[in-house]
Parts: structure tokens; sequence; C-alpha cells
């Protein structure tokens, strides 16, 4: 089965609006768009062949919006082994038609129909085994393994033969298919979680019931042991586990993560209130979470282990919650070609973003199917408390900044938050600071290069720190001849702190300093432009305004064009 997500490969703009629906159903899909001819796509590329078979070795699953034809000749000298083929489907530019084209052994019929359906279209499926038999035994649903693939293609040429077959255990999924079964059938497919002999007339799957709880680990290598060994001894099979479960203080344990990632299952947490009746009957923290995993007793306990079997496979994102995500992020000064690769991951992967409204629309199509939690500008610590809440729940939360989320940002507001209101529930959040360009790095590649040499950035802002903080920075990075980025220099209420720091700044430097003003940085309207000290007034700034003011070293170049080149000099001696 399909355990990669998939990626999404467009040659049009026009093909666009197919992907979106598609992604709908298959999110954390990557959107992959030829460059010059599409916009709004997550990864631009130039060579369409390079891509694809990149990807497909890679095990990606590949869904062409294009011509079957050319994913065929692409792809077609890398096919060697059947079994380590990833899905591939061809997709008509107007969403007519789905056809998959390779990877039956890796679910590509099952992604076909989850395709069709976003599309509201029938899959062109042409597998005999799957349309006779009306199921995938190869292939199985999310929940079950099958556990001898080599006996299956003979086991379904004989089904298609005229065979008929017995079913021991559980599974709608057979049960509901076409499959001819009959109690006296010479073959079998067996449902279990015990471990079996399998043999070329039986098939057997694994069902993913079995629940492992786990409230402390000391030792990986040891835990992992101790798990064989309890499931040996039970003669349960490694391949019906469905997860890791744990109690969320245990969440911060990398140890959890390791173990869940060797049997290749995730990992869940329970919250102390979901817990407090079983532990308030006297069970364990690990009986306790593996019952409130299953509904069932444990069968096997040791210490700070316990494993239950469910009636049912078991569906981790339906059960406990993941540990919770906080990422906050920076989109740099502007548009979506400002953000890094890195914030393009994170808002393709977070269920939720937190923000200001104009950051957040700065993202564009990255926004789409994610909750939105709108705040005023001013509110930065009511956002971050509900960002942290949000996330103490098992969100992925991407808190957006604009410019970087460390200057003058939300990174900041988020700590402390957490240093000046500590919750219990915040203690399990991964919190991660991913960078963004600032607003000063982007005004000073516009112009040139006038932070080249020593600077410093200070915001006229005199909300959360006193005025008299802020001329005493002005006075000291002057007289030190620091290149100085003025942020937040004029808002409707502020008017006269710019006109003040200007005059500070003529103590020190000459009146025709160079003085750059960048405004809507990467966004329509922009504006960059090059005065003299004396000439900074307050009427020359906004809040969507950077500023920043030349040392005695800064020089200007005339182009011929009538623009110039602002920049500082690496070496202060001649």
């Amino acid at each position: 089965m399909m355990n990669v997500a998939p990626a999404i490969v467009i040659l049009g703009q026009n093909s666009v609006a197919v992907a979106h629906k598609i992604i709908s159903v298959l999110p954390g899909t990557t959107l992959y768009g030829l460059e010059g001819r599409t916009s709004g796509v997550d990864v631009s590329f130039k060579n369409f062949g390079e891509t694809l078979r990149e990807l497909f070795a890679q095990g990606t699953p590949l869904i062409g919006i294009c011509a079957a034809g050319i994913l065929i000749r692409t792809l077609a000298p890398m096919l060697c082994d059947k079994g380590q083929e990833p899905p591939v489907l061809a997709v008509a530019e107007d969403g007519s038609a789905v056809v998959p084209l390779l990877g039956g052994l890796g679910g590509v019929n099952d992604l076909a129909r989850r395709i069709a359906q976003a599309l509201e279209i029938k899959p062109a499926i042409t597998a005999t085994g799957d349309l006779r038999l009306g199921t995938a035994l190869l292939s199985p649903p999310p929940g079950y393994h099958l556990a001898n693939p080599d006996d299956a293609k003979k086991f379904i040429s004989d089904l298609l033969a005229g065979a008929q077959v017995k079913l021991q255990g559980t599974a709608p999924w057979l049960s509901n298919s076409k499959l001819p079964i009959d109690a006296n059938g010479d073959l079998t497919i067996q449902v279990t979680e015990r471990l079996v002999t399998s043999a070329p007339n039986c098939l057997v799957y694994y069902p993913a019931t079995i629940a492992i709880a786990i409230d402390a680990i000391i030792d990986v290598d040891q835990t992992l042991a101790l798990i064989h060994q309890l499931l040996a001894d039970a003669a349960l099979a490694t391949a019906s586990v469905a997860g890791i479960f744990a109690p969320i203080t245990a969440a911060t344990n990398p140890a959890i993560y390791a173990v869940a990632s060797t049997l290749k299952v995730p990992a869940r947490f329970f919250t102390s209130n979901q817990l407090e009746n079983l532990l308030s009957q006297g069970y364990s923290p690990a009986q306790a979470v593996v019952i409130a995993a299953t509904g069932a007793f444990p069968i096997s306990f040791s210490g700070h282990m316990a494993i239950a079997i469910a009636q049912k496979p078991i569906d981790p994102n339906t059960i406990g919650q993941p540990r919770g995500r906080l990422a906050i992020i920076g989109t740099g000064p502007g548009g979506q070609e400002w953000m890094s690769g890195e914030v393009k991951e994170i808002l393709k992967s977070a269920t939720d973003l937190v923000g200001y409204k104009t950051y957040l629309d700065l993202i564009g199509s990255f926004g789409d199917g994610k909750q939105r939690h709108e705040s005023d500008n001013r509110q930065e610590e009511a956002r971050a408390k509900m960002a942290l809440d949000l996330a103490a729940s098992g969100r992925y939360v991407a808190v957006v900044s604009s410019g970087d989320p460390g200057i003058y940002a939300m990174a900041t507001a988020v700590f402390e938050v957490c240093d000046r209101y500590p919750k219990p529930e915040w203690e399990s959040i991964d919190i991660h600071v991913a960078p963004g360009i600032s607003a000063m790095q982007a005004a000073a590649a516009a112009i040139g290069a006038p932070l080249g040499h020593d600077f410093c950035a200070i915001s006229l802002s005199d909300i959360l720190k006193p005025w008299s903080a802020i001329t005493q920075r002005i006075a000291a990075a002057a007289e030190a001849d620091f290149v100085i980025a003025f942020y937040n220099p004029v808002s409707k209420e502020r008017t006269w702190q710019l006109a003040e720091a200007r005059n500070i700044l003529l103590q020190y430097r000459t009146s025709d300093t160079p003085v750059v003003l960048a405004r809507n940085l990467g966004r329509p309207g922009q504006i960059v432009k090059v005065i003299t000290l004396e000439e900074l007034a307050p009427a020359t700034a906004d809040m969507r305004t950077i500023i920043l003011v030349g040392s005695t070293k800064t020089r200007i170049i005339n182009r011929c064009n009538g623009n110039v080149w602002v920049y500082t000099p690496r070496r202060y001696t001649e």
C-alpha cells in the first residue's frame, strides 16, 4: 500500500484546478509545475523527464495530469521490478479520466478510485482480478497487511479459473467483495493477528489490531527486545501492531518515536483527562493507555508496557492524538517567491494557520484547506496562547509572520507566553522556528548592498519599550557608525518619533547621508528609493516601510539610467 505522499506533475496552468481537486482528498501531496508555464505550485521544474524519473526512483507515487503516453515513454527505461514500482497514474487535463498505469502491488487502483471520486468520474481500472473479484488482494486497504504476497499471483489465477475460497476471520473488505466465498473452498484466506504458517493455497492477512502502550522508555534496544518477546510469547504477529500509544507526558521522549519508527507505526498519545477515569480504577499508566486505545483489557503486561487486541483494525488517526507541533514561520516581506522551501513544506503539512489577516493572505494557495485563525496585528499575546492551545490538542499549527519570525515578530511572542504563563499541556509541544527573509535584507538587496558592513536594527515603536531606551540606542548606534535599519518607523498614532530619530542622527552624520526607503517589498506597489538624511520626515514613511540609514562610509553609485546603487564598503581603510 501507498505510504509515501504522492506528487502531482503538471505541464500547464490549465491543470491547476484539477490538481487542487485531487489534493483535497490526498493531503500532503506536492504539486510540481513546469517552470514558465505554471504558477502557484509547490515545486517548479525545468526538465519533465528528469523530474519524473527522479521521483519514480525515490518511490514517490506519481499523478501526471497529461497524456498517458508521455508518462509511459518517460518511465519505460526504469521498469524492472513490478514489486517495487510506486503507483503511476495519468489524469486528463479536464479531469474527465483517471488511468492507473503502474504500481498494481502498490495500491494504484485504490489511488485511482480516490482520485476518481474527487473528480466525480469512474476510474479506468483494467486489472482483471480487480474487476472480477471486486477487490485487490495484492494491495489490501489500510489496516491490513498481506503476509505472503509471493503466493498471491497463483492464488488469484486459481480464483479467476473458478476455484472457491473459504474466509477465516473477519474483514468486511473481503466479505463484501465479489470473491467466490464457500465454506468448503479449496483455497483459504485467513485474517488473524496470530502468527500462522502461510501456504500457496492460503493468503494470510494480518489486521492492525494490536496496540502497544508504553509509559516510559529508558533504552530503545531493550524496549524493542521486550516488545518482540511479549509478542512471541503470545504468538502475535508484529505486522498486526497498529501503533505505539503513551501518556502525553511521554511525548517529548525521542525514544518513543525511535521505537515507533523501528516498528513502522505511528506514535499516539492520551491526555491526563482521557486517562483519569481508568487511573482512578487502579490501572497503571500503561494499562490505562492500552485500554483507552483498544477498548480491551491487556493480554500482556510487563513493567511500563502493556499489549491489547482490538476487535477490529485500529485507525491511529482516530485514537488519542499525535504530538502537537507549533511552527513559527517567516514568509519573507512579500509574495510566495520569498518563502523558503522549509516554510512551504510546513504550510503544506500544517492543519491550522494563526496570524494577522494580511500575513495569512500573503501565503495564497498554501492556505487552501487549512483552518485559519485570524486576529488583529496587536494581539500577539492572545495569538500565541491560541496557537499553543491548538498545538497542545495535537494539531500542527503554523504561526505566520511576515519577514523573519524572530525579528520583531511572533517567535518572541510565543516564547514570552511560554515563559510567563506556563501550562503543563504546553510542555509536550514540538516548537520549531523557520526563518524567513527579513525586510531589511530585502530592502538592501533591492538597492545594492547598504548592509555590507556592520549594521544594527532598531524599532521606533514605543509600545513595548520606553522612548528613552530607543533614543539611547539610536545615539549609541550613530556614534558607533553602524548602518541602521529602522522598523515600525511611523503609524497613525506615532508620527513624531521618526523626526526625533533623524535629529539625533544628524548630530553624528552629515545631512547628505544616504537613506533607503523601501515600502511594500515584494507586494503590489513596491517602492524603493534613496533620499538624504536631511529629507527624512514622517511623511516619507509608514508601517509598511523599512528605512536603512547609511553609515559615514556608505556610498552611492549613479547609474546611466538615472537610478542608483547604494553600498557600504567592506573595508574602512583606503
